[in-house]
């Protein structure tokens, strides 16, 4: 599949990929490496990831990340409930030793987490882990096995290698910066906010109902509204519920009424202080602008 194939598919999904982003994606695939994708909140990164496993039809499974995210939560855990009724059992019939031992640590035993289902799927799942600037520095440590050598090492039960190699596309908004060793692992693009043409096709894409001339208004109108200087800077799925919202209060031109317009701003401004920040006035200047 060439990256214009590929984009094609994404295309057909709803998801409008830019050439180096498409690029990106089918390098990753033809050389079995993971892909960090880098950018500000809300530009797409983790609806690439959906849209992938779509295109590929295939398991999309799912790794957040945040602060204190260890093994037991991303990897694996022991299933210790089963274990102790396993144990209590196994001495009521008499059992003890090493035999109940190998018993309760086989993989009968073991609770799969994101990383240690994602390379025991029959077919090759895609492998989102999201915003992995949030998990702590410590927790990259635990990657570099698996995005390396695809293998995850238990102690109990020793080396278990990936059945399938999962598609692993990872996420970053910069809120810290990553390690040169994950890093190294993976390939590399930054995801922009999409441009206006991009973004009509977006729209488009996503909500054919609205009309030409009120989606060129709304994209333009998110474009300039994003030049504020605003706490939180909408994306590309606030663009989405603003066009929404402007459909279902029939709204057909943003010049119309900068009140209405206003208050429909709670889509796109997700802060008190933006939200006072862009007065019907602003909004009204901003759509003159759009328009």
């Amino acid at each position: 599949m060439t990256y214009r194939a590929l984009q094609e598919d994404m295309a057909a999904c709803g998801y409008v990929a830019s050439d180096d982003l498409a690029v990106a994606l089918q390098l990753a695939l033809s050389l079995g490496r993971p892909l960090l994708l880098e950018g500000a909140a809300g530009v797409g990164k983790t609806e690439v990831a959906r849209t992938l496993a779509t295109v590929k039809d295939t398991a999309l499974i799912r790794l957040q990340c945040y602060e204190g995210l260890d093994a037991a939560q991303a990897i694996y855990e022991w299933n210790y409930q089963r274990q102790l009724l396993t144990i209590r059992a196994a001495s009521e019939a008499g059992e003890t030793g090493k035999t109940v031992e190998e018993r309760i640590f086989s993989r009968e035993f073991l609770l799969e987490r994101p990383l240690l289902a994602a390379i025991t799927q029959d077919v090759a799942p895609v492998l989102l882990i999201d915003e992995i600037d949030r998990a702590d520095e410590e927790f990259e440590a635990y990657l570099l096995e698996i995005l390396s050598d695809f293998q995850i090492s238990i102690p109990e039960l020793g080396t278990i290698t990936a059945t399938t190699r999962p598609i692993v596309i990872l996420t970053s908004n910069g809120t810290r910066d990553l390690s040169d060793a994950l890093r190294r692992r993976c390939l590399y693009t930054y995801v922009e906010y999409p441009d206006r043409a991009t973004e009509l096709a977006i729209l488009r894409a996503r909500c054919p109902e609205v009309e030409a001339r009120l989606a060129d208004q709304i994209v333009g109108f998110v474009q300039k509204l994003r030049e504020e200087e605003l706490e939180k800077t909408p994306g590309v799925a606030e663009m989405l519920d603003f066009a929404a919202a402007l459909m279902g209060l029939g709204i057909a031109d943003l010049t119309d009424d900068p009140a209405i317009l206003q208050s429909t701003l709670t889509t796109l401004l997700k802060t008190q202080s933006d939200q006072a920040q862009i007065t019907s006035e602003v909004a009204g200047r901003i759509a003159g602008k759009a328009a």
